[in-house]
């Protein structure tokens, strides 16, 4: 995909892009290396962009995974579409995020290992964020984690009210500069998993 379609989808919406260039090779690299690839059997991407973390996890998962991308911005999507139309158990959705409970009940996915989310919440409305979050809590399996990056740690506070244990991890090798938040709660015995 090129930047400057990138570019131009920021300047038409720039609270739901987030950034004026696309995340960098060495930030995907960062956002998966906390990532089980064999043992995944559910990986979910929020806000894909131009695809950049999709190419890592398409790469390095085991071929019976299964990946949900969401991406909300049509023209974003219908490249992507495109793109990825080869792949097999990957399943694109042009929707928000806050509809994952809807898609993984329509697929029959039962739980999600990792969740790789590039969404901007430092633009996001708050109830927007809080209803993101709260599905993905509910939706994720004992020991699952949610991989975002921020700019800055000013929504850090935000994640510490869904998450017990969270690692960060600077890299500098992208523009602006980006911070990783490898987010998880602890394991818990099936049983006691939080209900929806």
């Amino acid at each position: 995909m090129k930047p400057n379609l990138f570019f131009l989808q920021y300047l038409i919406s720039p609270r739901k892009i987030g950034a004026v260039l696309p995340s960098s090779d060495f930030l995907a690299d960062r956002m998966i290396e906390a990532v089980e690839f064999q043992s995944a059997q559910y990986i979910v991407e929020y806000g894909v962009g131009t695809g950049v973390f999709t190419d890592k996890i398409l790469k390095y998962r085991n071929p019976h995974t299964v990946v949900m991308l969401f991406e909300n911005n049509k023209v974003f999507y219908q490249t992507l579409k495109e793109k990825y139309k080869s792949e097999n158990n990957l399943i694109m959705i042009n929707d928000s995020a806050e509809n994952i409970d809807k898609y993984v009940k329509k697929y029959g996915i039962p739980y999600i290992d990792y969740v790789i989310s590039g969404l901007p919440f430092a633009s996001l409305p708050q109830n927007v964020s809080n209803d993101i979050l709260n599905k993905t809590i509910k939706l994720l399996t004992n020991g699952g984690k949610f991989i975002t990056f921020q700019y800055t740690l000013l929504k850090k506070s935000l994640f510490d009210q869904y998450f017990e244990q969270i690692d960060i991890k600077r890299e500098y090798r992208n523009f602006p500069p980006a911070i990783v938040l490898s987010c998880q709660n602890k394991r818990i015995p099936r049983q006691w998993k939080r209900c929806e």
